[in-house]
């Protein structure tokens, strides 16, 4: 052990050396859970090998020969192409397709109710007859010259259709569609449905519909070159595709027979073919045209009333000698944003040919015969399946770290073992610090390996996507998930529980990410604000940043480039950004928070406006005053034995001294629980005055329930008491617990301790939170282990999970005074020991109680005895006597008991005997001829008691007697029945 001047001189531990302590015990403990933390590293590894495994498996399927272009059974050509094989086909030459416009639907056309500034608008009647026509907004610097332009846009060159060459032959007029575009095999989506083409003119007739026949295919098919795939595949490849879009009962089979074995196909189509008016209305500026395009803008909401235009011209500053415009059209009808014949070129050509009609004259224009797709190679099917998966995956592999640091905290809150840490003398911030260090390094880890190991065996959900996009986002969320942990684990007490939780919420999460949130993503019209509120909660937010980089990177895949870098996070459709700034609030707010409630609903709990005590200045004249408050339920002082009324007096005067000289003065304390469903309040103790000074042992008998063990919560700061205070070492345990700490020690009446480590581990820790460094450390733990009888046989290297309870018990004392602590607390130190160890462990506690101050409550009288100088009885809430072991005796133990065993017959002649020698003698004890006699003192000597027992021998049959002085059990039975008695009464 230490001497008493050893933690003066070096003072109390500071911020670093705490955090080195609690760091190395943080080392030791992962150590020894090696095999779970690289369970827990090697679970993302091992369900990405899964994934690679399914995703070998799937690509292997997908290609066999009943999934390439034209092979099934091993056997090659193109005769044998099917539907669900036309995206492994090479295109070598795309057909050719007119330019069309991209006009609104009669419904959705632009009318004069729709539009706060209608100019030019026809009236909302057309819609009846669907005879709207379909409008071009225009502005520009040189009005007059912007009108000349415009009302050239619409002029045909010929009003004749001649179909005979087809696409070349509907180059010389203006046609147009409502269909949107899309991914149709590389066919223009128009020809495919049932919706009509509409010829675009200045004027109409009425009811100007008309059939339009035209041969979409007239080419000579060499059978040599179909089994080469290589030339004019595109007939076989989109006539069937076409007949099985306009007629679905058209015999397929028939068809490509009909391609293998003629030389020749014509194929004739019919369609409708609507003449629709070409309206162009002037606008002042753009600005104009801006908000008339937005509220036109197709959003998807059918309960919206939708105003479209065919498009908008800008012509700026163009004139005679120069042209310069800007094209405004409605993208909305490019669907999933993928790029398929968006139908901007003809609007252009209308634009080139009206400027080049005004300086060259009405027969000179700009030809654009036809559109087509770049050509494309024959490819084998891909489908990533890590990206398809990913966002749900991925969603449970790096939320499952959230129940391991849940169970990890919770475990400390159930097991005390925070509390046991901050009672030696671990203040806040170090612990805070060091377990989210160590958290977060446990998190990056698991995401580094996850990360490298995906991007090593070549996921394309890792490699595709930008890394730093992909580490910011992973950054944040650990830090949430940490934050969310430390959250979460206020309002637990129980493992299990913690655990069910957390996993309950990652499944859950996980699948509602992909069974809800993905559905409200994907669907246009639900609200993106609401989708932001559900992206509060952080499972979602996790899932919604997942699932956006799985779709980025799919894309990519599929269309062979990079996933999602950091300009895509400016995408309206991109919820990265959202995401990002979400988890990294949240993260500010869920600290804390967290903190906050720790303080609030911890094991050693704080008032909720304890944060307000940093702006209060505390007047030092004030710090100590004796409590005045003896009314109520409190033991009145004129009830209180002259030396429970002795030891207020002093503690009062002790408070008025400028210096507190004592290690521990209790002043009145009280601790009252309210009563609930109508029962009385509970008064646990009831205005308790000690004064305790250094190098005393003060020992606390009571019963079960008197109170012993709430006042030493309240000493040890667990609980705060109702009124009173209590000074240690002259601070005050209501404002100074953090600074008592440093000084104090305590050994609970339950062991609380880590199982993992070891006993030497323990004392190590301990010891460096009491400032203990170097060869003073270990010098220090080991003489503690020898002190306690752990030091030989390797015992004190052993993991606590393998120690008796004897040993554990010895380990708690000895970790109750390493440090040289000033004040100790002993609960029952020496239950469970056997005799040997526990009179080594007494003289332990006689050691060091030489310079501390040490409290200690204990239900053996002999232990009582030899190790403490003086003793309360403490019964109901409030001492009822203090005092020394003799003093006691003498005092309550006014009595000598006689004992006697004769003869069944002869009861009557010892009952006769004794009342001789004492007439008040009081018989306590009779069983089968045994009696025992309390003699009271004043009345007896011992001289008389042996010579009448001389004379009685000779008389009666006398098998053993004896006589023997009050012990301190005696004293304690009969001061604690005599309170139940009168409380009773």
């Amino acid at each position: 052990m230490e001497s008493s001047s050893s933690y003066s001189s070096r003072g109390a531990a500071s911020f670093f050396t705490q955090a080195n302590a609690l760091l190395r015990k943080n080392l030791t403990f992962q150590k020894r859970n090696l095999k779970t933390n690289i369970g827990i590293v090697a679970f993302p590894i091992l369900l990405c090998a899964v994934i690679v495994l399914i995703q070998k498996v799937v690509e292997e399927e997908m290609n066999k020969y009943g999934h390439r272009c034209g092979c099934q059974g091993g056997v090659c050509g193109i005769q044998y192409s099917s539907l669900d094989q036309f995206d492994a086909c090479p295109i070598s030459s795309p057909f050719e397709w007119p330019a069309l416009l991209q006009v609104p639907r009669p419904e959705s056309r632009a009318v004069t109710s729709d539009h706060p500034t209608p100019a030019g608008l026809p009236d909302e009647s057309c819609k009846v007859s669907q005879s709207c026509p379909a409008s071009v907004l225009f502005t520009g610097g040189n009005q007059s010259f912007a009108q000349i332009l415009a009302q050239s846009l619409f002029l045909s060159s010929s009003t004749a259709l001649n179909l005979s060459d087809f696409p070349r032959s509907l180059s010389t007029v203006i046609l147009g569609t409502d269909t949107s575009t899309g991914n149709t095999q590389f066919m223009e989506p128009a020809f495919v449905s049932d919706r009509p083409l509409y010829l675009i003119q200045p004027q109409c007739a009425s009811n100007a519909t008309s059939p339009l026949s035209f041969i979409i295919a007239n080419k000579s098919i060499e059978l040599g070159k179909i089994f080469s795939c290589r030339e004019h595949d595109y007939l076989v490849f989109f006539l069937p595709l076409f007949l099985f879009f306009v007629n679905l009962s058209f015999p397929f089979e028939l068809l490509l027979k009909k391609l293998l074995y003629s030389e020749s196909l014509v194929f004739e189509m019919t369609t409708e073919l609507q003449c629709v008016q070409g309206l162009t209305l002037w606008r002042d500026n753009s600005s104009l045209i801006n908000d008339e395009l937005f509220n036109g803008y197709q959003q998807g909401n059918s309960e919206k009333k939708i105003k479209e235009f065919i498009a908008a011209y800008d012509f700026l500053n163009s004139d005679e000698k120069s042209f310069n415009l800007n094209i405004g059209y409605n993208s909305t009808y490019n669907n999933d944003g993928n790029g398929y014949l968006v139908r901007v070129p003809r609007s252009v050509n209308l634009a080139s040919n009206a400027y080049l009609k005004f300086h060259n004259g009405p027969d000179v224009m700009a030809v654009l015969e036809y559109l087509k797709e770049m050509p494309k190679t024959g490819t084998q099917l891909r489908f990533d399946i890590s990206s398809l998966l990913g966002a749900l995956f991925f969603t449970w592999i790096i939320e499952l770290l959230f129940p391991v640091i849940l169970t990890y905290l919770v475990y400390e809150r159930q097991q005390k073992l925070k509390i046991m840490m901050k009672m030696h003398g671990l203040t806040d911030g170090p612990y805070w610090l060091i377990s989210y260090v160590y958290f977060f390094s446990l998190s990056s880890l698991y995401m580094i390996c996850f990360v490298i190991f995906g991007s090593l065996i070549g996921l394309k959900f890792f490699r595709l996507n930008d890394y730093s996009v992909q580490i910011v986002f992973y950054f944040f969320y650990i830090n949430l998930q940490i934050a969310m942990a430390f959250l979460a684990s206020t309002f637990f007490s129980a493992v299990k529980t913690a655990t069910v939780t957390g996993y309950i919420y990652v499944f859950g999460s996980g699948l509602l990410g992909p069974y809800l949130l993905q559905f409200f993503i994907e669907d246009t019209s639900f609200p993106r604000a609401w989708i932001i509120v559900m992206e509060l909660i952080p499972g979602f937010s996790l899932y919604r940043g997942l699932y956006e980089l799985s779709q980025y990177s799919f894309k990519g895949d599929q269309m062979g480039t990079s996933g999602m870098q950091w300009r895509d996070l400016n995408d309206r459709q991109n919820g990265m950004k959202d995401v990002l700034i979400i988890m990294f609030i949240e993260w500010l707010v869920f600290l804390p928070v967290a903190y906050y409630l720790d303080q609030v609903l911890g094991g050693i709990r704080k008032d909720p406006l304890f944060w307000l005590n940093c702006f209060q200045k505390k007047s030092p004249s004030s710090q100590r005053k004796p409590s005045l408050q003896r009314q109520g339920s409190e033991v009145l002082v004129e009830t209180e034995s002259t030396d429970v009324s002795q030891e207020r007096e002093v503690v009062e005067h002790l408070l008025l001294e400028p210096n507190i000289s004592h290690a521990v003065i209790s002043d009145n304390l009280k601790k009252v629980y309210p009563g609930c469903d109508g029962n009385p309040d509970k008064h646990a103790v009831r205005g308790l005055s000690l004064a305790l000074p250094n190098g005393e042992c003060f020992g606390m008998l009571g019963p079960n329930g008197a109170g012993k063990t709430t006042f030493i919560n309240m000493m040890i700061g667990l609980i705060t008491p109702s009124s009173g205070t209590a000074y240690v070492q002259g601070m005050d345990i209501r404002t100074n617990m953090d600074q008592i700490y440093t000084s104090m020690g305590v050994c609970p009446q339950h062991d609380l301790l880590w199982e993992t480590l070891t006993g030497r581990e323990h004392l190590l820790f301990y010891g460096r939170l009491k400032n203990l460094k170097g060869r003073a450390l270990l010098q220090a733990v080991e003489e503690s282990l020898k002190s306690v009888d752990l030091f030989y046989g390797g015992v004190g290297d052993k993991q606590v999970a393998k120690y008796s309870g004897g040993m554990r018990r010895r380990l708690s004392v000895a970790i109750s005074l390493i440090g040289d602590p000033k004040v100790v607390y002993m609960d029952e130190p020496s239950t469970g020991l056997d005799p040997a160890s526990r009179n080594r462990l007494w003289n332990v506690v006689k050691h060091a109680k030489r310079d501390r101050a040490i409290i200690l409550t204990t239900h053996s009288m002999e232990e009582a005895e030899v190790l403490c100088d003086r003793l309360g009885i403490f019964v109901d809430g409030g001492f009822q006597c203090i005092g020394n072991a003799k003093e006691l005796k003498a005092r309550y133990g006014g009595s000598y008991v006689f004992t006697m065993t004769t003869s069944a017959n002869e009861e009557e002649e010892v009952e006769n005997l004794v009342r001789r020698l004492s007439p008040n003698a009081n018989k306590i004890y009779h069983i089968s001829g045994t009696q025992k006699f309390e003699l009271p003192k004043q009345e007896v000597r011992i001289s008389d008691v042996f010579r009448a027992v001389e004379i009685a021998k000779s008389k009666l049959t006398i098998h053993a007697w004896g006589l023997a002085d009050a012990t301190l059990e005696d004293v304690f039975i009969k001061v604690a029945n005599n309170i139940s008695m009168s409380f009773h009464d």
